[in-house]
C-alpha cells in the first residue's frame, strides 16, 4: 500500500499512469479471487484504497485548477 505522501509527489501524468495500472491489477486480483486462486485476499483492499487515493488527488488537483482559473478570470 502506498502512502498519499508518495503519490503528492508524483506529476499528473505519472497519476494516471499509476492509475491504470492499479485497476489492471484490481481486474486481475479479482478475477483470481473468483476462480479461488488468490492467495491474500488483503491485496484487494489494498490496492482498491491505492486507487481511490490516486482519484481523490487527481480531483482535488482538477477543483485546485478549476478554482485557479475562476480567481485569475475574476481578479
Amino acid at each position: 500500500m502506498t502512502k498519499a505522501r508518495e503519490f503528492r509527489e508524483l506529476n499528473d501524468v505519472e497519476l494516471e499512469h499509476r492509475l491504470s495500472e492499479a485497476k489492471e491489477e484490481l481486474f486481475n486480483l479479482r478475477f483470481q479471487n473468483a476462480t479461488g486462486q488468490l492467495d491474500s485476499t488483503s491485496r484487494l483492499a489494498h490496492v482498491r484504497k491505492d486507487v481511490a487515493r490516486i482519484e481523490t488527488l487527481l480531483r482535488e488537483r482538477e477543483i485546485a485548477a478549476a478554482e485557479a482559473l475562476k480567481v485569475e478570470s475574476n481578479g
